[in-house]
């Protein structure tokens, strides 16, 4: 991670503290993995077959991935939709690949499953589930940003047009409002944009 994320005793105590759901037959890839989560202290409850939901403050599902058991495992989605999924595979192939994107698994762990690699994968779903995370965070205030430019720009154009002052001018009346009013200049801007197309029809 371009952010360096490290194992310190705090990102420790903070996985532990994550509700997982296993999602998995009880048989000897289901033992492994319960068993491991619980070495590494997490808060794991085995579901099977697949519930019609889960509970909504889980955090993390590990999740057999069986063509007959898709479109049942499907309807859990809907009760835990922030959940970071980890698929457990037997085998590659394309029916297998298109249940795991339908779950919208971001993890695969194989089977036969062994105890070393269940941390490593919970570890750097996690990981890379915040980082995607906080790049749409950032995605959608780039974007409420230049939203908000636009309508500023829209809005001076309209008071060069109708006032006949400059580009400076303009931007110097909508802050000048802004700050009379105490409120942001891109809703100055929008109450221009709303008045102008009021008049304009």
């Amino acid at each position: 991670m371009k952010n360096g994320k490290r194992l310190t005793p705090e990102f420790l105590k903070q996985l532990r503290l994550r509700r997982i759901a296993v999602v998995h037959p009880r048989d000897e890839d289901g033992d492994v993995l319960m068993q491991q989560l619980q070495r590494i202290g997490c808060r794991a409850q085995a579901f099977w077959p697949p519930p019609k939901s889960l509970p909504s403050d889980t955090d993390v599902i590990f999740c057999a991935v069986q063509p007959a058991a898709a479109p049942t495992a499907l309807e859990w989605l809907q009760s835990c939709p922030g959940a970071v999924i980890i698929a457990v595979i037997g085998y590659e192939n394309p029916t297998v690949f298109d249940d795991m994107l339908q779950l919208g698994a971001s993890g695969v762990l194989t089977s036969p499953l062994r105890s070393m690699g269940v941390m490593a994968a919970l570890v750097m779903t996690l990981a890379l589930s915040e980082e995607v995370q906080a790049l749409h965070k950032r995605v959608v205030r780039l974007e409420q940003k230049l939203s908000s430019v636009n309508q500023i720009n829209e809005a001076k154009l309209i008071l060069m047009r109708t006032r006949g002052v400059n580009h400076t001018e303009a931007y110097r009346m909508i802050r000048e409002q802004a700050m009379s009013k105490r409120i942001a200049t891109e809703e100055i801007a929008r109450a221009i944009i709303h008045a102008n197309d009021i008049l304009s029809s």
